[in-house]
């Protein structure tokens, strides 16, 4: 077939449009956001105990490095969650989502804890 007749009849070539995953880009932000201001308010709270403590004289440098373990093992783990052959197939969206799942129930029940505990 003519190429001009082709795209006279029907139209020029083009890619079908991919289905979006922007509900689930959407929920994925959220848990992220939540999950994000929560590690704020922890990081603030092991600021302010490190800064107080360093104020009387204590040690405060286990405590900040254990810390600093806590969350870059959790960071790894994540990490790793989200390159995992099995979730490693899935969209960028999907594979945010699943990892925003399992992060933000803990962070965000250890901040609630600690801001009912520090009142």
């Amino acid at each position: 077939m003519n190429p001009g007749t082709y795209t006279r009849l029907y139209g020029s070539a083009q890619a079908a449009p991919r289905p979006g995953h922007t509900g689930l880009a959407v929920a994925a932000g959220v848990l992220w956001a939540l999950t994000l201001a929560s590690l704020a308010w922890i990081t603030l709270l092991v600021g302010l105990v490190a800064l107080w403590g360093a104020a009387e004289g204590a040690d405060v440098g286990a405590l900040l490095l254990q810390y600093v373990v806590i969350v870059a093992g959790a960071a790894t783990a994540l990490t790793a969650l989200m390159f995992a052959p099995g979730v490693r197939r899935r969209s960028w969206a999907s594979r945010l989502f699943l990892a925003g799942v399992v992060a933000c129930p803990v962070a965000t029940g250890f901040a609630l804890w600690s801001w009912a505990y520090t009142g």
